[in-house]
């Protein structure tokens, strides 16, 4: 098995042993549901990859990992309330399996325990985990509410899309990367240059999703090409075009989004065009390498052994590594 695929077993297994099964039932089934949906756990990953990156045991992060991604999950079951999601990971939502009302409190009991995860450790890594994880849930609240206003308005700029990709996303990823090394006893020099790593990758890994929810290949990128159009999301691609194109092409773009018709063939067809033409495809390729590549210099930072500076480089080129 390899590394990564080492530190995820590891995860596995403390989850599979730390799942809550208590009463009153309907409560904690639908957590347990959630949790063990599957997932890539990317961020309980990184976790105890920051913690082992500073020559901590892994294990000692396993609580942190698990803060993390209760709580990512708790963010997950109230984001497909609020989306009127049926599936999640291929099955059914919590609050379809069982109702809303569960699904809420299931979330609210979720957000505790995420913090009741990290009671385990000293009072000053106590601290300073919740501090952590508090800054962090406050901004990914902040992401979603914008991610929300930003769909009934038709002024919302490009920074204000990357405040938001960068709050809904990015952040949760930097704050697992910086849990690992709060554990490992890492210098607050360090421990904050491995959160900007995450930030970056992060940033980086949603303007890709982006980009190849309009121009990957269904049969490797695992979703439906051009469901981002058909829904109207207004992606980077939506806001590099307005940016660069022509008063013609954004009137064209405003009218594409605007329909509600079923021409869904000439609508992904004519918007894919005014993504090409306007230069918008190559500008978002361009910031996907500069996020990347900012997130890649992070490293060069870092006061950790070279072996250990290349796990996190070929993790992160790993996961950018989707075919387009």
């Amino acid at each position: 098995m390899d590394y990564i695929g080492k530190q995820r077993q590891l995860f596995l297994d403390h989850l599979a042993k730390n799942t809550l099964q208590s009463q009153p039932h309907n409560l904690y089934e639908p957590i347990s549901y959630l949790l063990t949906l599957g997932g890539k756990r990317l961020r309980p990953v990184l976790a105890l990859m920051a913690a082992d990156c500073f020559n901590a045991n892994p294990k000692d992060a396993l609580p942190a990992a698990m803060a993390v991604e209760v709580f990512h999950n708790f963010t997950l079951m109230h984001d497909d309330i609020m989306d009127a999601a049926p599936l999640r990971r291929g099955k059914t939502t919590v609050h379809h399996k069982w109702n809303i009302n569960t699904a809420i409190l299931s979330g609210d009991a979720m957000l505790i325990q995420a913090y009741q995860q990290l009671e385990s450790y000293s009072p000053a890594v106590f601290n300073s985990l919740t501090r952590l994880l508090s800054q962090t849930a406050l901004e990914v609240c902040e992401g979603q509410q914008y991610d929300i206003d930003f769909e009934t308005r038709d002024d919302v700029s490009l920074q204000e899309y990357m405040t938001m990709i960068t709050q809904k996303t990015a952040v949760l990823l930097g704050c697992a990367l910086q849990m690992g090394a709060i554990v490992a006893n890492a210098s607050d020099a360090d421990s904050k240059t491995l959160y900007q790593f995450g930030v970056q990758l992060g940033i980086a890994f949603q303007l890709q999703d982006d980009y190849l929810d309009t121009f990957g290949d269904p049969a490797v990128f695992g979703k439906q090409v051009g469901g981002d159009i058909i829904e109207n999301k207004k992606t980077i691609l939506y806001h590099q075009t307005l940016a660069l194109g022509s008063s013609t092409q954004q009137q064209q773009l405003h009218k594409e989004f605007a329909s509600s018709s079923n021409r869904t063939r000439q609508k992904l067809e004519t918007v894919k065009k005014l993504f090409l033409d306007t230069g918008a495809a190559k500008t978002t390729q361009e910031m996907i390498k500069k996020h990347t590549q900012q997130a890649f210099e992070n490293l060069d930072e870092l006061q950790i052994d070279a072996a250990k500076k290349q796990i996190l480089l070929d993790f992160g080129s790993a996961i950018m590594q989707r075919a387009n």
